[in-house]
């Protein structure tokens, strides 16, 4: 639905130049929800606004639904941006326009009939479930109020995809659940592409499919949340669930205490079904090992659990490695973490 390819940007010239992004390739799949996750200045916000050419790159190509939109006239890149919805971090609503008034906006610009405004304007307000705000005022709603806006506006168009620049960053955890949830809703009810751009791991843990972890203006890791959550490769990615996870420093101090010599502390990794069987129980009763918990547990990853559980086995090496060799046999996965 979207590929990236070779995309560079660069702003100023001679000595000022600075790199923003740097040959970086993406390709997002259609109907799903991608999610780009960096901290402060890694480039994301450049990348998301350069997917409609709000910022234009100094290289490479961007391809929507087939058509690079770098070879666009600027009539038709026009015409191809009304498939393409975008909701802000800050909302950028109309002050002076109604809840109404501020969906009804973009359709207001194609020239579409006053009938067909009222009608549409309508079904989204239920979508977003503001049927009762319609004639307020920016200024009257609250921060998740003002966002349902901005998704509804950005849904007037009928877009094939949705850019999310930050969208849930300027809101408290319990607004972002709940705008997150919309997403989630709107994504499954109408198979849109939704790009979402953040530096809360919170939030691509959520509901999105893929993720990239941007860094220094290119694109460090990626693939399935599962994979990158769980079995992170790149320091970065390591950072990001780390401050999404408990302080690892009780645990460390666990993992340093006295123990008898033949102990092994590790990790253990429960997905999907697996999370909630008593696997690790089964293997330690067949190889005798004893084992104490360090830390544990258990959530989801969009709509699929995962446990982990860290532990220190104790007890002959020889029977530490066979529960190792089983639980690995049982499709778990195992870090030694000493």
């Amino acid at each position: 639905m979207i590929e990236l390819k070779g995309l560079t940007k660069v702003y100023g010239k001679g000595k000022k130049a600075a790199t923003a992004l740097s040959q970086l390739n993406l390709s997002i799949k259609k109907g799903e929800i991608f999610g780009v996750i960096g901290h402060s200045g890694a480039g994301k916000s450049t990348l998301i606004r350069c997917i409609n050419l709000l910022e234009r790159p100094t290289k490479g190509e961007v391809w929507v639904d087939g058509i690079d939109l770098t070879k666009l006239t600027q009539g038709q890149l026009q015409q191809k941006r009304r498939k393409i919805g975008m909701i802000f971090q800050h909302f950028n609503l109309l002050s002076s326009a109604t809840v109404f008034e501020n969906i009804a906006f973009p359709l207001r610009l194609t020239g579409a009939s006053k009938e067909s405004i009222q009608s549409k304007v309508r079904e989204l307000l239920k979508l977003v479930g503001l049927e009762d705000h319609w004639n307020k005022y920016p200024a009257q709603l609250s921060g998740g109020q003002k966002q349902r806006v901005g998704v509804a506006r950005a849904l007037a168009s009928d877009p094939d995809v949705l850019l999310c620049d930050e969208a849930t960053s300027a809101l408290d955890p319990q607004t972002t659940d709940s705008i997150l949830r919309l997403l989630l809703d709107i994504n499954q009810r109408f198979n849109l592409t939704i790009v979402l751009i953040t530096h809360e791991m919170h939030v691509i843990q959520s509901i999105c499919d893929r993720v990239a972890v941007i860094h220094g203006g290119g694109i460090v890791e990626q693939g399935d949340v599962t994979e990158v959550f769980l079995k992170p490769k790149h320091d970065i990615t390591r950072d990001f669930i780390r401050s999404e996870t408990q302080n690892d420093g009780p645990l460390r101090a666990a993992i340093n205490a006295p123990h008898p010599e033949s102990s092994k502390a590790v990790k253990i990794t429960f997905l999907g079904q697996k999370t909630y069987e008593s696997t690790l129980s089964h293997v330690v009763k067949e190889t005798g090992v004893i084992f104490a918990i360090l830390q544990g547990t258990i959530s989801t990853i969009k709509d699929v659990p995962y446990g982990q559980l860290i532990v220190r086995f104790e007890g002959p090496s020889e029977a530490i490695q066979e529960t190792i060799s089983k639980l690995l046999a049982q499709g778990l996965d195992v870090e030694v973490m000493d």
